[in-house]
């Protein structure tokens, strides 16, 4: 007698996506939904608006995968079920107190915990070994390292709505959110997606201190201090540099603005909650740090990731932004760095909060030793900087 084989019938959508949802809550999610690859709406054309308009700028890799990044099946074409998760980190106080203190370093409060990115990752494979032993199908799993849209995904999938100042916003979270993304190849029976509730508020674009939103719902990463103090790999431009204050990684400002966060409690993930140490660090110990000296301070943080010269670059405009003489030693002492990058900034600190004379008998003393185009640069803007 012949016998036939066929293939396993595949879950109900509907149990599959309940299930799916107990399991990320148990596993430690704050919040979690489903959606389908469709659900990624019209967020591919305005990507492909934002990077035609240069709004990402030197970003690259926007541009280099602005096709795959267009819809979740152009990342991977098997995709038919999308399971987005979310981890608060709301901080338990002030996320902007370190802004008061000028001979302080203000560091956003993401990276004042451990790095998100490899948290959410590893529970993100539990959730995804657990789908393909209990419920079959392949999975793929992304925490902001590849090229997919989270932030309009997890709108469609329920777990907020992207607000004015562009990230998601919480009815229960605010604007505290780490997100990930699985994709499965199982069908899933999709959330309906949260409404826009931003109404006629503009707190969190009015707060920009670069004014970096050229309209609600848009932004020019160009002029963010986010982008200005991690992503941008050059000098800042010199126009900026004055709005990015005390800020040495990051800014959270239109996040911290946001009315919906009154509703949030703080994180009650042990590795979001913020580490004391990097809530205020002063200026002149992140000024002297050496490439060891960083990685030790941040080996636990996605500061890292920026590097010692960059971070040193950021703390250096800080310096020139704080108004306070005594700071000038750090900045001085930057002067013979080995990175163009560091040197630039430490002149320009220095135009900053040396008397006139005083700089321009440092720059005679200098000047002529430097060899790189973009720090004589800065030697020659000279005093006028301070109008910057």
């Amino acid at each position: 007698m012949a016998t036939s084989t066929s293939e396993p019938r595949p879950p109900d959508p509907a149990d599959a996506a309940r299930r799916i949802r107990e399991r990320a809550r148990a596993l430690g999610f704050d919040a979690v939904g489903v959606t389908r690859p469709e659900g990624i709406g019209e967020a591919g054309r305005r990507l492909a608006e934002f990077v035609a308009r240069g709004r990402h700028g030197d970003m690259r890799w926007m541009a280099d995968t602005l096709a795959r990044r267009r819809h979740p099946r152009a990342l991977w074409p098997d995709a038919r079920g999308v399971v987005m998760v979310a981890c608060a980190y709301t901080p338990p106080g002030d996320p902007l107190a370190a802004l008061s203190d000028r001979a302080a370093g203000a560091i956003s409060v993401h990276a004042r915990n451990r790095d998100y990115h490899r948290v959410l990752k590893g529970r993100l494979k539990q959730l995804g070994g657990w789908i393909a032993a209990r419920l079959g199908g392949e999975i793929k799993v992304f925490v902001d390292t590849a090229p997919l849209m989270e932030k309009p995904l997890a709108a469609a999938a329920g777990l907020g709505w992207q607000g004015k100042h562009t990230n998601l916003v919480s009815r229960a979270h605010g604007s505290w959110l780490f997100l990930g993304a699985l994709l499965s190849s199982l069908t899933l029976d999709a959330d309906p997606p949260e409404r826009d509730r931003c109404g006629r508020c503009r707190r969190c674009l009015d707060a920009c201190p670069t004014d970096a939103f050229p309209a609600p719902y848009r932004i020019d990463a160009r002029r963010c201090v986010s982008y200005l103090t991690i992503e941008h790999k050059g000098h800042i431009p010199r126009a900026l540099r004055a709005g990015i204050g005390n800020r040495v990684y990051g800014c959270d400002d239109c996040l911290a603005a946001c009315p919906w966060n009154k509703f949030a409690a703080p994180a009650a993930e042990p590795a979001f909650r913020a580490r004391d140490a990097l809530a205020a660090p002063r200026l002149a110990a992140l000024c002297a740090l050496d490439d060891a000296g960083f990685r030790a301070l941040f080996s636990a943080s996605p500061i890292k990731r920026i590097g010692r010269d960059r971070f040193v670059r950021n703390a250096l405009i800080a310096v020139g932004n704080s108004g306070d003489p005594a700071l000038a030693a750090s900045a001085r002492a930057r002067l013979g760095d080995s990175s163009p990058l560091v040197r630039a900034a430490a002149v320009w600190a220095l135009s900053r909060l040396l008397a006139p004379t005083a700089f321009a008998a440092l720059r005679a003393e200098r000047e002529s030793r430097e060899t790189d185009p973009d720090v004589a640069a800065e030697w020659a803007a000279g005093p006028g900087a301070r109008a910057a």
